[in-house]
């Protein structure tokens, strides 16, 4: 918009002193537009897109990935693009589950551009374990949750296999134990936090105790609402902590999940996959939906947002999920430690020997 007006002025020129007003409101804009473009490709406080939404979780603008003129020439991250903006409850029946926002333009570069993460990603995480030796205590910790099929599981596979597997913690939670049960709910979570210098990754979390336990009811409501305010103060300490905390939806159709459990059934290799359970879970599909919606609106925080990632397009959502934590761990930037010896004389030591 402003390059548009600042066509306009130079076609219809005002004299004088009226010139000379409008060419220094022009100059100060100009000198405006740079700090401007910055804040908005840096701060990670931007929105998200979907079916029918430009920016924002809850489909309020025009259509996914279609920008102004001025808007294209602002490089805008894809935290930005995928982020629930703390206090806004997104609209998940308006975001279409198979939009690529932000991604590369079809299944084959999307492919090719995961992989081309992997030197980045192994980089990042080696010297975020490096940083660890010398006592630094960041670490970052994944947050997968989904209806089942979104895939947390592919997400493993693809995703965290282009990590060194020893730098990682990986916990899938499964219902509560008998001795979990005997404790607060977010006990079990703490048990498995990432060390310093660790990439964690939950299948599922503490998330369950305010999704499925307020679709079936497994507590009084009252319970279920005061768990967020809980879930809110843990994340916090977690970042102040030093954990920098990526949490992501798997957003998945309806429709798609129906075709993958499907598949499950046609194939005896993957029988072992399916659980009949699931397919009363898709009859209170829209108690889950509006749980997550729930959930996200007064969970995403700016110390840990949520991030929804359309997953009907498994190499979309493998790309999307490299390229967030790659931006994360770029923020942090992490540093090789320097030597505590002397460097120059061990060499000589060695040369000698």
């Amino acid at each position: 918009m402003a390059g548009k007006q600042n066509e306009k002025r130079k076609s219809a020129k005002p004299s004088g002193k009226r010139q000379e007003k409008s060419e220094r409101r022009e100059e100060r804009e100009k000198e405006a537009e740079p700090a401007k473009n910055a804040k908005s490709g840096k701060d990670g406080k931007g929105t998200k897109s979907g079916k029918g939404t430009k920016s924002g979780a809850s489909g309020k603008s025009a259509k996914a990935g279609k920008r102004s003129a001025a808007e294209a020439s602002v490089p805008r991250s894809l935290r930005e693009l995928l982020r629930v903006t703390p206090g806004e409850r997104p609209d998940l029946p308006r975001l279409d589950p198979s939009s690529t926002p932000g991604g590369p333009v079809d299944k084959a570069a999307g492919v090719a551009a995961t992989a081309l993460l992997a030197q980045p990603l192994g980089s990042l995480q080696e010297r975020l374990y490096a940083a660890s030796t010398a006592g630094d205590r960041r670490r970052v910790l994944l947050v997968l949750q989904g209806m089942d099929t979104s895939g947390k599981g592919g997400t493993l596979k693809h995703v965290i296999g282009l990590f060194n597997p020893s730098g990682c913690r990986i916990k899938a939670f499964k219902a509560p134990t008998e001795e979990e049960l005997g404790h607060p709910f977010l006990w079990r979570i703490k048990q498995e936090l990432p060390r310093p210098g660790e990439i964690g990754i939950f299948d599922r979390s503490h998330y369950e105790d305010v999704l499925i336990a307020r679709v079936r009811e497994l507590v009084p409501r009252n319970r279920v609402r005061a768990r967020y305010a809980q879930i809110n103060r843990f994340e916090k300490a977690l970042t102040q902590d030093g954990v920098t905390v990526v949490k992501v939806f798997l957003h998945i159709g309806h429709e798609e999940q129906r075709t993958r459990l499907l598949q499950r059934l046609d194939n005896p290799d993957k029988h072992w996959k399916f659980d009949v359970g699931d397919i009363e879970e898709r009859t209170v599909w829209p108690a889950y939906q509006e749980a997550y919606e729930v959930a996200m609106e007064r969970c995403s925080t700016d110390e840990a947002p949520w991030y929804v990632v359309p997953a009907d397009r498994k190499w979309y959502r493998n790309w999307a999920i490299s390229t967030l934590l790659r931006e994360h761990l770029e923020d942090i930037d992490p540093q090789y430690p320097k030597a505590e010896f002397d460097v120059e004389e061990c060499r000589r030591r060695l040369l000698a020997g």
